[in-house]
């Protein structure tokens, strides 16, 4: 009895089974480490998907067509394409067109996508575990949902020294075309019984409408060298100097290169003084070189280009043109930048440019608050 008395009550070894016991217990845990980091990669890819399908939606909207949003629309169909080039742990992501939504912003506008994407059992693309199968969990459910918005934007970058007037309500020979000229005043300065009217942006303005399925969309403008000392006409340029230098040399560089600063609508620009028609020229073919094949299709009504989008379609200021009579008036030349219009350069007509209104993307500067009509739009993720 004794033996057995002291086999029972002797410890030693017992550090061995404890042990054990902990080796199997951190082996446990650490298998399990595997799956939950496959999650987490799995949950932050799925997100990227999310998010550029909702990007891919919001652009479709801004440069394709604001108003369809259909399930066979350019906003979903962009939305799903994009959302499924990007693989979540090897494999598509499931979207349907349910799966793309509009909500509207906190204003109330319809300015937003929603698309959900989704690796889960219920859509038959659930994860596989690795390590999950032995404790009876053999896949795992994923999905991600992004939020973009297209809204309304009061600035751009990489704009372009071309300015033109924005468009005005005509009451001399209405209704107003790009061959109109803005007439306040008679030949003897005094004020014309009946002249034209200029509403800048906010309620009622008069400017061009930069929604792709608007009035504005595609219209064909050649951009003709203004005269700053004859009332100014609707496809009459300016050469503007762009923040921080002035000069020949830097307005060519700026028109197939991409100015660097900021501009924002009511900002105050100096007109480039002397005769710039050699450095548009050339600043204008070595634009067009970078983009040779693009061209506007009129049978689809849109740019077409192996880039997207093509960098021939430039942010080209336009101008208050009451501001502008007013100060001719009194000899001042600088324009107020009344909007920001997309412009696609088709070609060079002698010393002229040909182009067409079209959409583009800006930057939202300030308060956050963008007035009623303004033509860029900011695309951005807000959820």
């Amino acid at each position: 009895m004794s033996l057995f008395r002291r086999l029972r009550d002797d410890e030693r070894g017992m550090s061995f089974v404890l042990v054990g016991l902990g080796f199997m217990a951190f082996l446990s845990a650490g298998l399990l480490a595997i799956d939950v980091g496959m999650f987490m990669t799995a949950r932050s890819q799925a997100q990227n998907s999310a998010d550029a399908a909702a990007l891919a939606g919001a652009v479709a909207l801004v440069y394709q067509d604001f108003t369809d949003r259909s399930s066979s629309g350019p906003a979903v169909q962009g939305a799903i394409s994009a959302g499924q080039a990007n693989q979540v742990m090897g494999q598509t992501v499931s979207i349907l067109p349910s799966d793309v939504t509009f909500p509207n912003d906190p204003q109330g506008q319809p300015t937003r996508v929603q698309v959900t994407v989704y690796r889960t059992g219920g859509r038959s693309n659930p994860l596989s575990t690795l390590i999950g199968a032995y404790f009876g969990r053999s896949n795992a459910d994923v999905n991600a949902t992004a939020t973009a918005e297209a809204s309304p934007a009061n600035a751009a970058t990489c704009v372009k020294p071309w300015s033109i007037p924005d468009k005005w309500l005509e009451n001399q020979n209405g209704p107003w075309d790009p061959d109109d000229s803005f007439d306040l005043y008679q030949n003897n300065g005094q004020p014309l019984p009946n002249p034209d009217v200029y509403r800048p942006i906010g309620p009622g303005y008069t400017g061009f409408d930069g929604n792709p399925t608007g009035p504005d969309y595609g219209l064909q403008i050649l951009l003709k060298a203004g005269n700053p000392h004859q009332a100014i006409s609707a496809s009459h340029f300016f050469p503007i100097a762009l923040p921080p230098n002035t000069g020949g040399n830097w307005y060519q560089e700026n028109i197939p290169d991409c100015w660097s600063g900021i501009m924002q609508i009511g900002d105050l620009i100096p007109v480039e003084p002397g005769n710039m028609t050699g450095p548009t020229v050339s600043g204008t073919e070595e634009l067009i070189d970078k983009d040779p094949n693009a061209f506007w299709d009129t049978t689809q009504n849109k740019v077409v280009s192996n880039f997207n989008p093509s960098p021939r379609i430039i942010v080209m200021p336009v101008f208050d043109p009451e501001v502008y009579e007013n100060s001719r008036q009194h000899g001042r030349q600088d324009i107020q930048v009344a909007n920001l219009v997309g412009f696609f350069v088709e070609n060079l007509q002698s010393n002229s440019v040909l182009g067409r209104l079209v959409p583009v993307s800006g930057l939202i500067r300030g308060n956050g608050t963008v007035p009623t009509g303004a033509f860029p739009k900011a695309i951005r993720l807000v959820q």
